[in-house]
């Protein structure tokens, strides 16, 4: 797939810790540098324990980081002390991104890069100045900024994310309102609370 992906132009892979399976951090280490080999352009490392079943560890971070065109990891773990782990032990010149966009304050403070995001699909322009925000030290700026955007940033993920923000974005008028199977709409409760936030937000 990733030789697939490269021969029809894409720029980068974001690849994903393998699920089900529940590898060691070796079979990890051996599974990203096979991907990484095959191709010629960089590929992100995706760490997200919480689908996956199985945690991309700092030391395999690092050791992943040496591979040359591995030059990112999108670190999902929602694990601060990992985090901090991790910080200190890749260089400055690899990439750490936030998987989550409510914590993409601390990543950022502690020397990551931005944030592979969800609600920038809803509020693009308040997110990115929240991210330059923190990329440039002012953090009471982007505190407040944190403030307005969190009730989305939580409601996005009332159920299982795509379905909120892509309920959301049909409720925008930006999307058409459509779910492949196992993904189904959201409850009505539910979509109740996700549009009476966009109303609160001015974003409906």
């Amino acid at each position: 797939m990733a030789k697939e992906v490269e021969k029809r132009g894409a720029n980068a892979i974001l690849s994903v810790v393998p699920y089900y399976n529940k590898p060691t951090q070796n079979g990890l280490y051996e599974h990203f540098k096979a991907i990484a080999g095959s191709v010629h352009i960089p590929v992100v490392l995706y760490n997200v324990p919480g689908r996956t079943g199985c945690n991309l560890l700092p030391e395999t971070v690092y050791k992943l980081s040496q591979i040359d065109n591995i030059i990112a990891v999108k670190e999902a773990s929602g694990n601060i002390s990992q985090l901090v782990e991790l910080a200190t032990l890749v260089s400055a010149d690899f990439t750490i991104l936030s998987g989550d966009d409510s914590i993409t304050l601390p990543v950022i403070a502690l020397g990551g890069k931005g944030v592979i995001s969800v609600i920038s699909n809803e509020m693009p322009k308040q997110m990115t100045e929240f991210v330059h925000a923190c990329l440039d030290g002012n953090y009471p700026k982007a505190l407040n900024l944190q403030k307005t955007l969190q009730p989305l940033m939580n409601m996005n993920f009332i159920e299982t994310n795509p379905l909120p923000v892509k309920t959301a974005m049909s409720m925008m008028g930006l999307l058409d309102e459509n779910f492949r199977l196992p993904l189904v709409p959201m409850l009505k409760e539910n979509r109740d609370k996700l549009q009476l936030c966009l109303k609160n937000m001015k974003l409906i």
